[in-house]
């Protein structure tokens, strides 16, 4: 049985659901949505909650009813709230700024960085943080992930873009360690 499968999703004032065969649909505020269904679970609409069920129970269908109840409720909660993921770059000389969708990183190559926003994902800079915001959890994170790629941060220095909140373990230099 999967707990977290079992939970009800609230549905909020605002947001609309709908089933259009085995494609689920959620329009709310900030946008709109689409996922389409796994045959093995069904779905119910009951007085503003929704209920993932599972047509059988065992254990890989029980996976699958957690993954498509989170996959659900993020979907909702994305068009209320929205996502939102942060990067931080440090370095000297690296410099981050926005240009219409495409963000432009100059992170040390000899050559600027472009990364063109895919449709429904919102860039903007302050500072030495770069914000990613967007309704869909899987794209915001997804290109967070694939902007922290271009530069990683390195265990010496600190240098790279790293998340807002992950913790970089330094590394001793060669002089600590030859004067032990």
């Amino acid at each position: 049985m999967s707990r977290i499968g079992k939970q009800p999703i609230i549905i909020p004032e605002g947001v609309e659901v709908k089933m259009d065969g085995d494609l689920l649909l959620v329009k709310g505020p900030k946008g709109e949505l689409k996922q389409k269904l796994n045959p093995e679970i069904t779905i119910e609409l009951k007085d503003k909650k929704l209920l993932v069920k599972p047509v059988k129970e065992d254990s890989k269908k029980s996976a699958i009813w957690g993954t498509f109840r989170s996959l659900i409720a993020n979907m909702i909660e994305g068009v209320t709230n929205g996502f939102e993921k942060k990067l931080i770059f440090e370095g000297v000389g690296y410099r981050a700024s926005v240009s219409g969708n495409k963000l432009v990183l100059n992170l040390g190559f000899s050559h600027p960085i472009e990364i063109e926003a895919p449709e429904g994902i919102e860039f903007k800079v302050e500072k030495n943080t770069i914000v990613i915001s967007g309704i869909d959890k899987q794209l915001v994170g997804e290109v967070a992930a694939n902007i922290r790629a271009k530069r990683k941060p390195e265990p010496y220095k600190g240098k790279g873009i790293r998340y807002e909140d992950e913790v970089i373990r330094r590394k001793a230099g060669k002089k600590a360690v030859t004067t032990e």
